[in-house]
């Protein structure tokens, strides 16, 4: 049988190491705190910003946007201890001086927070 062949027949393929734009990114957790940005090169030398702390976050109420204070992380779909970390993601739900709003946005991805009012405060 010839060198470098499997008994099947089929060829041996050397491994290689992961190339740069196969490899992974460092995982981001956003979290409540005075905003802070990044910026990273992504494919097509485009740039990507993204948050890793945030306290601000514009709420839908109404159909019009509002600029309002997050406090805290209620509650999360993904993981119920990311709630006590204080994580911003898609899906929480947070209280902010509006009330409580559900997180529409992908904040380590678009670097931003958008959510929607979900339950205004009753006075």
């Amino acid at each position: 049988m010839n060198q470098g062949r499997k008994i099947s027949g089929g060829k041996y393929h050397r491994q290689r190491k992961r190339r740069l734009h196969a490899s992974d990114s460092q995982e981001r957790h956003v979290v409540i705190g005075e905003t802070k940005r990044k910026h990273e090169r992504v494919n097509g030398g485009n740039i990507k910003i993204f948050i890793l702390k945030a306290n601000w976050a514009n709420v839908i109420v109404n159909g019009k946007a509002k600029k309002a204070e997050i406090k805290n992380v209620k509650e999360t779909p993904q993981n119920k201890f990311y709630a006590r970390e204080n994580r911003l993601m898609k899906g929480v739900i947070i209280e902010t001086s509006l009330g409580e709003a559900r997180v529409t946005s992908r904040p380590s991805q678009e670097g931003v927070v958008n959510a929607v009012l979900v339950k205004p405060i009753s006075k």
